[in-house]
């Protein structure tokens, strides 16, 4: 059972209409000068050295935070392996290229370790549009149903729930929840909540009403023509895409997954619908490849695709050094709240386990 989005006047359009006056107040950025990038990347590497810190980027972040990542012996990943890196690495200091809830993933994950971020202003409109205390009165209306977020939440939203997942396992533990009868709720993200219900058949399923804006824009008619345009092309989408958008696709994943999927297929040619971060990794494991951005404009925009999170692109080298060199931008998660937030987080990594096991 899906309870949302059936008026425009959703009791969660406030926290809808809060997500989209945020972003007038997102400052755009300017690429930097060749030279002036290479004396930040030159002095980010000392300073990681020196501050006995390991730099873990996001796909969806700027291809030179990504790169820069690797030459450093860091790791480019989606936010749960960036996490799991920063717990496995020696560093004391992780520095997390990304937004906030994956900052605070980390610190979850590594309470002794100094989470570090370019900036604290990087957030998510998944993260913003659940605030904790609406969801906690909501989920207050169906105790018996069991809480299922996406990695995509705030700490305290991760600590009031029973279970945390990623794109990648969602689909597989509520099927299993669905196959013990066990009720769900879903959050944040409506579109792969949708996707869930469709693909596990859970009729008990609440799904709360939020979506990620870059997915969210994504267009199908376009997505259509596009298809025509390139017919050898297969077109990979994330879930947090329309179901529209899905239905058109050749294969739905998670970021790993549809890079995944562009390594292995045998298409030359692909159309990708999601965040255009994700093509500095796909052209680095598939280089003989074509990768073109499904479209998220219409006619007499200025570009085809803006498949930019914005608040990725608050990442940049500036604020990234400016970070490292003052121990500045430190994430702090109450231990408590931490400790309740990674009961989820593990129960999510147990069954993950038991699966790769059977």
């Amino acid at each position: 059972m899906t309870i949302l989005n059936k008026n425009p006047e959703s009791e969660f359009a406030a926290e809808r209409a809060f997500v989209r006056s945020y972003l007038d107040r997102v400052p755009a950025q300017c690429a930097l000068p060749d030279a002036r990038a290479n004396e930040y990347r030159e002095k980010i590497r000392e300073l990681l050295k020196a501050r006995d810190a390991v730099l873990v980027a996001h796909y969806y972040t700027d291809a030179s935070l990504q790169a820069l990542a690797e030459e450093t012996g860091g790791f480019v990943a989606d936010s749960l392996e960036m996490a799991r890196f920063g717990h496995e690495s020696p560093a004391s200091t992780i520095v997390v290229a990304g937004v906030k809830f994956m900052g605070e993933t980390a610190k979850i994950l590594n309470p002794e370790k100094t989470i570090l971020m370019p900036t604290l202003e990087a957030t998510c409109s998944l993260d913003l549009g659940c605030p904790v205390d609406s969801f906690s009165e909501f989920c207050s209306r169906y105790p018996d149903h069991q809480v299922v977020v996406y990695a995509n939440t705030s700490a305290a939203v991760k600590a009031m729930s029973d279970w945390v997942v990623t794109s990648a396992i969602a689909l597989d533990v509520v099927e299993h929840l669905t196959e013990q009868g066990k009720p769900v709720i879903w959050a944040p993200d409506k579109h792969l909540g949708n996707y869930i219900q469709k693909r596990t058949g859970a009729e008990n399923m609440l799904i709360w009403d939020g979506a990620c804006i870059v997915h969210e824009e994504f267009k199908t008619r376009a997505l259509e023509s596009m298809r025509h345009l390139y017919p050898d092309a297969a077109i990979l989408a994330h879930p947090e895409s329309p179901m529209a958008v899905l239905e058109q696709a050749d294969v739905v994943g998670s970021t790993t997954q549809i890079i995944r999927a562009a390594v292995e297929r045998p298409e030359k040619r692909f159309i990708v619908a999601t965040d255009a971060g994700i093509l500095y990794k796909m052209q680095q494991l598939a280089p003989g490849k074509e990768f073109i951005l499904a479209p998220t404009a219409g006619e007499g925009a200025t570009c085809r695709s803006c498949a930019n999170c914005p608040w990725m692109g608050m990442n940049t080298l500036e604020n990234l050094y400016t970070s490292l060199l003052n121990m500045s931008n430190e994430v702090h998660v109450d231990p408590e709240l931490g400790r309740k937030a990674m009961v989820p987080l593990q129960r999510m990594l147990d069954f993950r386990k038991s699966l790769n096991a059977g």
